[in-house]
């Protein structure tokens, strides 16, 4: 039985997918690419833009449009905010909303023994359905994700928090996933470490806004402290931390060699007027002093940013101001977005909307800004040595990541070691060089430090 899990959005749903197609895979499904025929496609959907709305609803419609009839479940937050506008693109689609979105985990169970009962796919998803309580939901069903397979990643991830208390004025997500709840942290730990054992170099810390994450009196401080007490060799990615959650305690400990040197702060503006008026409580000033402060725990580490460009009000003034504090954070990726109106959110309706034809103007210069200074950042690496996990083999080469979060094509083979010793999720440390014609960015191998144990 062929299935394929299309993900949109952010690392939180990479997530959640993973132990979707987890969960079909433990009960005997194939899981294939989304472009290859399918007779279930399960589309997790993301409602942060109308572009990723507008992108969900095209590969809804092309799944749905197939000559083999497949089934397509959706679900995630668009289809928690919409599910009658998803309904109505296809007779076929099945949408389960994003709170009863951890049932799915019980589909491939169901479906596989009543298949073997001799139903058909379509009559046991079907019954399925009728088995849900659309009524109810317990708030722990939120951290039932715990693959420990993961099929589209050669690293871990572990859902450690869910939905979030900030009330920004842009953001639709809130809506969708409701008030911040944090796993327990016993919880936490001891799913992390069965990933090592599994045999992952790498986890990837996930959620809607990790540094909201509370349990047992204790914040993200808590529980990165005792993962890096229990954990032996696996390392730790922090996905999106908010810049006023940012502690001092919390930056000491990404000092720690298990915290990988890459963090991603949603800057969203560098203008304090412009701030206040989403409700972001930070300042242009304390920005640059938490990016300073992560600076001085890592060597040059990689420094992201999200911005929303054009919000409702941002003048020429304020947008100079986002660019130059761009520039002078220096940061590694600008992650550029328009700025989408979200219905239900505070600026939906918000006078002093800023001109389309301006606002994609300052997204294009902020990209070539983003660039720039990815261009720097890699130049800045020729010649070094880095860990890198890889990913996936090509003819002549593989791909992989750094520590440092730097796209890497990694060619020769390790002194002393055999090529088919490198297999998906071995850890190596490389060489960075730089091809001259494309301006991409190569690694040659230096040794192999150890292959996933799976």
């Amino acid at each position: 039985m062929m299935t394929a899990v299309y993900t949109l959005g952010c690392k939180l749903n990479q997530c959640e997918s993973e132990a979707l197609a987890d969960a079909f895979y433990t009960q005997g499904f194939s899981i294939v690419h989304h472009t290859e025929p399918a007779e279930l496609f399960v589309v997790n959907t993301c409602t942060v833009t109308s572009k990723a709305e507008q992108k969900a609803r095209r590969m809804i419609r092309k799944f749905a449009a197939m000559d083999h009839s497949p089934i397509v479940l959706v679900t995630g937050c668009y289809a928690e905010m919409e599910p009658h506008e998803l309904r109505s693109l296809h007779g076929t689609i099945i949408v389960i909303p994003l709170t009863l979105k951890p049932r799915i985990l019980t589909l491939p169970s169901y479906v596989h023994d009543r298949m073997k009962m001799g139903f058909s796919l379509y009559e046991s998803v079907h019954e399925w359905i009728n088995t849900i309580d659309f009524e109810g939901n317990s708030e722990t069903e939120v951290f039932n994700y715990k693959a420990v397979t993961f099929l589209y990643h050669a690293r871990a991830f572990l859902k450690i928090e869910d939905g979030c208390d900030n009330n920004c004025a842009y953001c639709r997500v809130t809506l969708a996933r409701g008030k911040a709840i944090s796993i327990d942290r016993d919880e936490a730990v001891l799913r992390a470490l069965t990933l090592e054992k599994e045999g992952y170099r790498e986890i990837v810390l996930t959620g809607v806004n990790i540094t909201a994450y509370r349990s047992k009196g204790e914040g993200l401080e808590g529980l990165l402290r005792e993962l890096l007490e229990k954990l032996k060799r696996t390392k730790i990615r922090l996905s999106s931390l908010e810049p006023d959650m940012i502690t001092d305690e919390l930056i000491s400990l990404c000092s720690h060699d298990l915290v990988q040197p890459h963090f991603h702060i949603p800057v969203q503006s560098g203008s304090d007027s412009v701030l206040t008026s989403v409700n972001r409580s930070y300042s242009a000033e304390s920005i640059k002093e938490c990016v300073s402060k992560l600076r001085s725990v890592k060597k040059d580490p990689f420094l992201a940013a999200d911005i929303i460009t054009g919000l409702p009000g941002e003048s020429d003034q304020d947008a100079a101001q986002t660019f130059a504090l761009l520039k002078e954070c220096d940061f590694s990726k600008i992650h550029v977005f328009p700025f989408s109106p979200r219905p239900g959110t505070e600026l939906y309706t918000a006078e002093k909307r800023v001109a389309e034809s301006l606002r994609d103007q300052r997204a294009d210069k902020l990209r070539k800004l983003s660039v720039e200074q990815h261009s720097k950042y890699q130049k800045r690496w020729v010649g070094e040595n880095v860990s890198v996990l890889l990913e996936n083999r090509k003819q002549e080469y593989w791909t992989g990541l750094s520590d440092n979060y730097l796209h890497l094509k990694v060619s020769g083979v390790p002194e002393g070691e055999r090529e088919d010793n490198l297999i998906r999720g071995s850890l190596c440390r490389v060489t960075i060089i730089q091809d001259s014609v494309d301006d991409n960015m190569f690694g040659e191998f230096i040794d192999f430090i150890e292959e996933i144990s799976k």
